[in-house]
């Protein structure tokens, strides 16, 4: 697994998300719990775009296109490798676990790995042999540490959503016709979640009137969000489609998804206002719409992303990135290079819980003093 070090980018993310945060020089993280400024973040975790797909794209996404015009817009933010898997692991864990694949979690399970380019399959191209050894050999059940981990050990809570997932306790691969699929749901590849009723309980199936429900009551500090297959903008078989009575859902074979993408958009317009009326915005809230990678499109990339063969970076690509905050303040629009790790490390840092793996590393300079201290 290789890294390459990004020095200062902690620093500039946290001034695209804390200038929109507008945190005060008094609002410093806090080892007993979180800032006054920010209490609850939600992510909301979307599928497969570059970034032209969705920004300027106001005819499949008026809704994102408003908010990115509104709020705090990341132009220059990467997925941290392909597929999808790995960035779900890496904003949780602040670590890919050295995979390349989707795969169901389990401790027996193991898989080669996927496709980095279009049309190849590994080994070679771009992946060392030591990174293919290393991913056949790796069970998809992981020890490591994840934020879970440091949130509870900061007696700060969270919760996490899975649309289309059927019960609490699931830990199947796919859920119906794969609206539900576990690739999206990083908590359940983590062994001290799994074993653990209490944290399995947290992870709670979607709907929107549940969720409305939810919001009117007290709401954790961290909310992790993942749409169904349909709804994050990733897409369904022909066949899966067609069984789910959603023909829009159904993957393009021109590759344009007109009809997915505008799927995503009118979901996001459905959840975003919620949160935005409950009782958690008023305490002091953040939102950050994130899209895991922009789906094979190429393999750009910063931030501690894997190196493979000839230092080749194995980026997600340039995928679209907002941040939405009640405490208002200017609008940003930054070109700095972010991608997962540096939102976990954000996260990190807003909340005084310390770093994860390759979420470290990120240099402190003036401009991160200034908004924390």
């Amino acid at each position: 697994m290789g890294t390459r070090m990004h020095g200062g980018l902690i620093a500039a993310l946290v001034a695209v998300v804390v200038v929109g945060f507008t945190l005060s020089t008094r609002a410093t993280a806090n080892a007993h719990g979180p800032t006054p400024a920010i209490r609850h973040l939600f992510i909301i975790m979307m599928e497969n775009r570059r970034t032209d797909q969705i920004i300027g794209n106001t005819t499949d996404a008026p809704y994102i296109n408003q908010l990115a015009a509104r709020y705090n817009l990341a132009t220059n933010y990467y997925g941290v490798t392909h597929p999808s898997l790995p960035n779900y692991l890496a904003l949780l864990s602040g670590d890919t676990q050295g995979i390349f694949d989707d795969c169901k979690p389990g401790a027996a399970v193991t898989c080669p790995p996927a496709e980095f380019i279009p049309g190849k399959e590994y080994p070679g191209l771009l992946l060392t042999d030591a990174q293919v050894a290393y991913e056949q050999g790796q069970p998809h059940l992981f020890a490591g540490q994840n934020l879970v981990d440091q949130l509870e050990a900061h007696g700060m809570s969270w919760r996490a959503y899975m649309e289309s997932l059927p019960a609490t306790g699931y830990t199947g691969e796919y859920f119906g016709h794969r609206l539900y699929a576990a690739k999206h749901n990083p908590f359940v590849y983590f062994s001290d979640i799994t074993t653990n009723p209490t944290r399995m309980a947290r992870i709670a199936p979607f709907t929107l009137p549940g969720f409305a429900h939810d919001l009117t009551g007290a709401m954790p500090n961290l909310v992790w969000i993942s749409p169904s297959q349909c709804n994050d903008m990733h897409d369904l078989s022909t066949e899966n489609a067609t069984a789910e009575h959603l023909a829009a859902c159904a993957k393009s074979d021109g590759g344009a998804d007109h009809s997915v993408i505008q799927l995503g958009d009118h979901y996001l317009s459905q959840v975003v206002p919620m949160i935005m009326r409950s009782r958690a915005w008023g305490e002091g809230a953040a939102i950050a719409v994130v899209w895991d990678e922009n789906d094979y499109s190429g393999w750009t990339g910063c931030c501690h992303s894997p190196v493979g063969v000839q230092g080749t970076t194995l980026g997600g690509g340039n995928a679209p990135a907002i941040f939405i905050t009640s405490r208002g303040g200017a609008r940003v629009s930054d070109a700095t290079a972010y991608n997962h790790y540096s939102l976990l490390a954000t996260i990190e840092r807003l909340w005084g819980l310390g770093c994860l793996a390759n979420a470290c590393g990120f240099r402190d300079n003036e401009l991160l003093l200034h908004y924390l201290l």
